[in-house]
């Protein structure tokens, strides 16, 4: 006789698939975590814009169902009461971003739900947390969630001590990338973005927004020779005082800004370096992408990317560009040195297989109704 499988059906709800490192996360771990044979995921969107992920996403995995809260504002809380009849409909919510966090929350206050909710925290600066009211708010609001996944121990740290959250609600489940899916890509032709193989190729994979720190790359550009390019890929709200920096420094004619992509794995193969210039991260996937693909990777000295890239690239002082311009004239110039960081970069990505965290991840939906 056929065995009976429970079925755990499981909704994510994010604000949008807009450029972004949680984004690109749902992206990668929805259809995996969907190929298990007891779990069903599907997918609700706050403002279900087509960003350039979310039109990929459907041309990719049409099986996977996504509901359209609304194409507006996620700031408009009348979309709690778009939530609410979703509650009914599911084993767990599974939360990223806010303001999503607090209109699920509130979804649950008003509807008197019992549904278990999680929330994965992707960032080791949350601002609101510089802020006492806030942080009340946030201690109020986390009340609602049965687990919180950190996607580091040092953001389970900011968590735990700044909100007070009991350490049976935090989970770290570090984020992964599709180590094979990367093995398989092929360098990107260099002539076809106009590049010859004399040009030293810096790339930095970022959305330009306020933790991203591209001026600390772009004064470290302005430093070296003119061999040096830079290609920038990623969108965001601070393109605009991106591109008038650029021009301050005269470097217009070296950087090219090629937008929100989907080859930075070919991208990444076709550069000489990888650099992740932050002022803050939670956790700093691009590195890791870097890392798997072979590209040395520099990155800032910060929480959250320092545990990432430690024993696997090189650390910079976070914003000192002469020191930044040291370590890409070394990693270019001394082939042992070169050679040395790609190794161990291969090696630090084998630790953040995707699959680890997809399996972390269906145990923790599991373990709630043990």
């Amino acid at each position: 006789m056929p065995v009976n499988i429970q079925i755990l059906k499981v909704l994510h709800i994010i604000n949008s698939l807009a450029t972004g490192g949680a984004e690109k996360l749902i992206i990668e771990t929805l259809p995996l975590l969907n190929k298990t044979e007891d779990v069903e995921v599907e997918l609700a969107l706050l403002n279900a814009f087509d960003y350039q992920f979310y039109i990929e996403f459907k041309q990719v995995h049409p099986d996977i169902k996504v509901i359209e809260i609304s194409k507006g504002s996620v700031y408009n809380p009348f979309l709690i009461f778009k939530i609410i009849p979703l509650l009914k409909n599911y084993k767990i919510l599974h939360v990223h971003l806010f303001p999503a966090l607090y209109w699920v929350a509130f979804a649950k206050l008003f509807s008197f739900s019992s549904i278990p909710l999680f929330f994965t925290e992707h960032s080791t600066n949350n601002r609101r947390l510089r802020n006492p009211i806030a942080r009340l708010v946030d201690r109020f609001i986390y009340l609602f969630y049965n687990k919180v996944i950190c996607i580091s121990t040092e953001v389970k740290n900011q968590i735990k001590n700044l909100l007070k959250i009991p350490e049976k609600k935090l989970k770290v489940i570090t984020n992964g990338i599709n180590l094979n899916a990367i093995k398989l890509e092929k360098a990107l032709d260099r002539g076809s973005l106009g590049y010859s193989a004399e040009d030293k190729l810096i790339i930095m994979v970022a959305g330009f927004r306020i933790e991203k720190d591209h001026e600390t790359l772009l004064k470290a550009l302005a430093k070296l020779s003119n061999e040096y390019k830079l290609i920038l890929v990623g969108d965001g709200h601070r393109r605009k005082e991106i591109e008038d920096f650029i021009k301050l420094l005269r470097v217009e004619d070296r950087v090219t800004l090629l937008g929100v992509r989907n080859d930075v794995s070919s991208l990444l193969k076709m550069s000489d370096i990888a650099v992740l210039s932050s002022h803050w991260e939670g956790f700093g996937l691009a590195a890791v992408e870097a890392m798997a693909a072979g590209t040395p990777v520099i990155a800032s000295n910060v929480e959250g990317l320092k545990q990432v890239v430690e024993n696997g690239g090189i650390l910079f002082e976070q914003g000192d560009d002469a020191e930044l311009v040291q370590h890409i004239i070394e990693i270019t110039e001394i082939s042992q040195k070169r050679k040395n960081i790609i190794d161990s970069g291969f090696s630090k990505a084998k630790e953040y297989d995707i699959q680890q965290m997809v399996d972390q991840t269906i145990q923790t939906y599991r373990n709630e109704f043990e």
